[in-house]
């Protein structure tokens, strides 16, 4: 008795099933890495013009001649952009209430020193008059630059935080009168101001002399980093390396 068995012929050249859907969703993969790469680089480079335009606006603020207070204050009202506007304001400086800001200048550790300067109308604005080293923190180791009287201030407009800028930032100890950050309500409250009557952004004073040397003026920092194009290259170049890495395989795969 003769048994017939039937065989079954396997075309190797014939991927299996699994192959094939291994093969397409690693060229999905690849795909979506590839367009999250190149959408890196593309929104780098929109951060690079908006940089620019930024860095070009403050320059050009900068050396815009000085206009009123009431003018930069009309302007903050009405919700434009009044930093790093070049403005003069006139006023009484109350020395007694003045706030210190930790900060360093050309590699000296002290404090940049923020007073209320009382305008006509009863009100108050924060001027930074400059830096002092920590030594000089308390005001009566800089009397005579603690001027009395009448004085025009002149500098540049800078807005009020809206928070902490950032978690590393330490707290401010008000009751130190040390402030890490500029919080204009708290620099208020512990000065003894009411809020309501303290203007809603502060001015940074220019580099005028003052007597005795201190505080000295004009720190404000203009030093703003643009590192978009190299951010730019950067993932581009990932991007290429994906095309290019991807295309070897294919390449040794045919072969």
């Amino acid at each position: 008795m003769h048994v017939r068995v039937k065989s079954t012929v396997v075309d190797e050249r014939m991927p299996a099933p699994r192959s094939r859907t291994g093969r397409a969703a690693g060229v999905v993969l690849v795909l979506a890495a590839f367009a999250v790469l190149v959408s890196l680089g593309t929104w780098q480079m929109q951060r690079l013009h908006w940089k620019e335009a930024l860095i070009g606006a403050i320059a050009e603020r900068r050396s815009a001649p000085a206009v009123s207070f009431d003018k930069i204050e009309a302007m903050a009202a009405a919700g434009g952009d009044i930093d790093y506007r070049t403005v003069y304001v006139s006023g009484v400086y109350d020395h007694g209430k003045e706030r210190h800001f930790f900060a360093t200048h050309e590699g000296r550790t002290g404090f940049y020193v923020f007073t209320p300067l009382m305008l006509a109308d009863g009100r108050a604005i924060f001027v930074n008059r400059g830096f002092v080293p920590f030594e000089k923190k308390d005001a009566s180791a800089r009397a005579e630059g603690q001027i009395a009287g009448s004085v025009t201030i002149n500098g540049l407009a800078r807005p009020k935080l809206s928070g902490k800028p950032s978690s590393l930032v330490p707290d401010n100890d008000a009751a130190k009168n040390i402030f890490y950050w500029k919080d204009l309500d708290t620099m208020a409250d512990s000065a003894g101001l009411a809020s309501d009557r303290v203007v809603s952004f502060f001015i940074d004073a220019d580099a005028s002399d003052n007597a005795g040397g201190l505080p000295v003026g004009g720190v404000t920092q203009f030093d703003l980093p643009n590192n978009h194009l190299q951010y730019a290259l950067t993932w581009y170049g990932l991007a290429a390396a994906l095309v290019a890495v991807s295309g070897i395989y294919i390449y040794r795969r045919r072969r």
